[in-house]
């Protein structure tokens, strides 16, 4: 049976898909070795998602599972309603509880293609304070381009953090927040970009976090950081990869 240009299109566009689900599977269940490798997660809390490129769809890690037992086959394949999509390898397991917010986010984020979720110690106690991280360093100016917001208190359960992280993060130029009472989520055009946030996130906490128990901090004028960040954003490096 010769097959119409239509069904020749469409197949081509599932092989397609297929493979970027395939690599997005790889690549999530790699990212989540670099939270181990820098501390920013403790037991199975915390998670990485990626959205997968011409779908609606995004690959994150199962509910509850050891980070030493992670692996492409077993990364969850869910729709932008958080659903898992059934028929793919991994969907009898329950997704990270963090799923509906990571979905929210990438349905009111379209520029957003990684999300990362971390319980990293000097994060969390800026958050557990209700307290933004004033950008007081250079590095922080770089990455952020000022301060680190607080996002509202919400429970985990339904897309409420998720609605939190967008209504804080539209607009400001940051890619973390710090949700009260819970802890750090960033954001970025990759997944491996996010991840790098939430590395430099918790950098920046730990040392801004010393510095203010020997004196008050130092300002650093705002046209300085948008100098600064400018720079970073389009000058530094080779490129955006390496750069992010």
């Amino acid at each position: 049976m010769v097959l119409g240009n239509d069904a020749r299109e469409q197949q081509a566009a599932e092989a397609k898909a297929e493979v970027a689900i395939a690599r997005a599977r790889q690549q999530v269940a790699a990212l989540h070795a670099e939270l181990v490798r820098y501390g920013l997660v403790v037991w199975t809390g915390g998670n990485v998602s990626a959205r997968v490129p011409g779908t609606d769809l995004f690959v994150i890690k199962p509910s509850g599972v050891s980070y030493d037992d992670l692996a492409p086959e077993n990364m969850i394949v869910c729709d932008l309603d958080g659903s898992v999509v059934v028929d793919t390898p991994g969907s009898d397991r329950s997704p990270s509880s963090d799923t509906a917010a990571h979905a929210y986010v990438y349905r009111h984020m379209p520029e957003v293609g990684g999300v990362v979720h971390t319980h990293s110690t000097y994060a969390v106690a800026w958050a557990a304070r209700g307290e933004e991280i004033p950008c007081v360093i250079t590095g922080m100016a770089d990455e952020f381009g000022g301060p680190i917001p607080v996002g509202p208190f919400a429970v985990i359960g339904d897309d409420s953090i998720g609605r939190g992280i967008v209504e804080t993060l539209t607009g400001h130029r940051s890619r973390a927040v710090l949700m009260q009472n819970h802890g750090p989520f960033t954001i970025g055009a990759t997944a491996k970009d996010a991840v790098k946030a939430a590395v430099m996130l918790e950098d920046a906490a730990r040392t801004i976090h010393i510095s203010r128990q020997g004196g008050d901090l130092l300002p650093i004028p705002p046209e300085a950081i948008d100098r600064l960040y400018d720079r970073y954003q389009n000058v530094y490096g080779q490129s955006t990869d390496d750069r992010r």
